[in-house]
């Protein structure tokens, strides 16, 4: 009797998964006839709006910083598949407030193209499955399912499929059968598990297809673009080619870590090169390490070298400069490491929340061995000494590129490490004329502390290893150097 039972729970779940099956595949061809989807083999579209930059916002309460898409033309051939994007963006945030290479002067055209292969990774291939027809193109392939919802009062068809990632995809399509909106979540080193979402309305026939005009992308809760197509051209003649040299667009994610390399400052003092610069000091009884870079390899690669050039002690604290994804993102290999990361009082809730976000889709070491944060706030000025070495801490004020910036001084060996106040071009550059407001402020401070500097540490190190002196920065402001 009981294998009897167990034989009708079984072909009653074959059949529920069946006909949930064959429900998807009805709804899914529903709305691709009414988008036009079959017919639709190219799309190229033009509009206008803003895009932002992902966790470069210039405090924890603020949504990413905004620019201004002058221009913007999208290609996108279904069949290859492949995607270029070709867009001119301008300053959108007057005065400058937060990263993303802000301050932009004049104009600043930008390419991204995508070709599918089969080593592309899913989170580009996601900005072609996660368009409408894109994703009714990939659901018709895939073992998707759908589930009726009411949302807000208005009801969807919610057919899902599980990405190439393990993360789900759900596309929520409406009563008319058009696509209304796409999620998904995808792997970054900071914010774990993100959301990566799309929003499309306003829907207008174009060359027999179906197509949105309005359209807001968001990932980890902000949006990263908000379009308005002023034209679409169905079924274009496209022609998407490999990227030539480097004029991509910037990506969500940092780069694999190079390998950490070392320079002695002082006694007990190293600077940790092979991508951001660190600082790692030898204390007494521990190991101070300044910043940590743009992703858990590179994170991890700064403390092991840390360790390396300072044998057989703990590192205690990690210094964070600010909260900026590509400054953050290394804090997860701090975490793992059970250190204390110091950061400014504006930061601290913020990184404690975010560093305890799940990193399920690729799970890192902080992930794997279940430790917490341990995140300590930082006022206005903190000094670290143990009698012999001393790291002050100060706040910027004025600094426009982040609300919550420290820079770390070390009296002894008059060396400044700074984040984003100054990037250091090529030599052969010419300085900016007015110069950028997140340079100037930093002199300011730099002026304002009395601190007397003769080499400063840009996070960002020049591709030249040169050494930066006050002299070179005060020529980039445009003032002489005072004392």
């Amino acid at each position: 009797m009981f294998k009897k039972c167990l034989t009708g729970l079984a072909l009653a779940a074959l059949l529920v998964w069946t006909a949930s099956a064959q429900d998807a595949k009805t709804v899914v061809g529903n709305a691709s006839k009414a988008m036009g989807v079959d017919a639709l083999k190219t799309v190229q579209y033009s509009a206008t709006g803003m895009d932002f930059a992902l966790g470069q916002a210039p405090n924890p309460s603020s949504p990413w910083p905004k620019f201004i898409n002058k221009s913007y033309t999208r290609s996108i051939n279904f069949e290859t598949p492949a995607s270029r994007v070709e867009r001119v963006r301008v300053q959108g945030e007057n005065p400058p407030h937060g990263g993303g290479q802000q301050p932009l002067v004049g104009e600043q055209p930008q390419t991204q193209t995508i070709i599918v292969s089969a080593d592309t990774p899913w989170v580009q291939q996601l900005e072609i499955w996660m368009t409408p027809h894109g994703f009714l193109r990939a659901a018709a392939t895939k073992n998707a399912t759908v589930e009726a919802k009411t949302i807000g009062g208005k009801k969807y068809q919610v057919v899902t499929f599980m990405g190439d990632n393990k993360a789900k995809v759900n596309g929520y399509i409406n009563d008319q059968n058009l696509v209304e909106r796409v999620e998904t979540w995808i792997d970054n080193p900071f914010l774990g598990d993100m959301p990566f979402e799309a929003i499309y309305s306003d829907y207008k026939g174009a060359g027999g297809a179906q197509f949105p005009m309005h359209i807001v992308q968001k990932q980890g809760g902000y949006p990263i673009f908000d379009l308005n197509v002023s034209d679409v051209k169905a079924n274009a003649a496209v022609n998407i080619q490999p990227a030539q040299g480097r004029g991509g667009a910037p990506a969500a994610a940092a780069a694999p870590a190079s390998a950490a390399t070392s320079e002695k400052l002082g006694d007990g003092v190293y600077l940790i090169t092979g991508g951001y610069a660190a600082i790692a000091i030898d204390f007494k009884d521990h190991i101070t390490i300044i910043e940590t870079g743009q992703s858990e390899p590179r994170g991890l690669a700064v403390i092991a070298e840390a360790k390396r050039l300072i044998p057989n002690k703990p590192v205690k604290y990690v210094v964070n400069t600010h909260c900026h994804i590509d400054h953050s993102s290394g804090l997860r290999a701090a975490v793992a490491e059970g250190a204390t990361i110091l950061t400014h009082q504006l930061n601290k809730a913020y990184l404690e929340k975010t560093l305890s976000l799940p990193h399920t889709l690729n799970p890192d070491k902080a992930q794997q061995n279940g430790k917490k944060p341990v995140v300590e706030a930082v006022g206005e000025k903190k000094v670290l000494t143990d009698g012999t070495h001393v790291v002050e801490l100060y706040h910027l004020q004025n600094f426009g590129h982040h609300d919550g910036m420290l820079i770390a001084y070390l009296p002894k060996e008059k060396v400044l490490l700074e984040a984003d106040g100054y990037n250091p071009q090529p030599t052969t550059a010419t300085p900016p004329s007015p110069p950028s407001p997140f340079t100037v402020s930093l002199l300011d401070n730099i002026r304002r502390l009395k601190l007397d500097v003769q080499r400063i540490v840009p996070v960002h190190y020049p591709a030249d290893n040169r050494v930066v002196t006050m002299a070179e920065l005060t020529k980039w402001v445009g003032r002489p150097v005072t004392h």
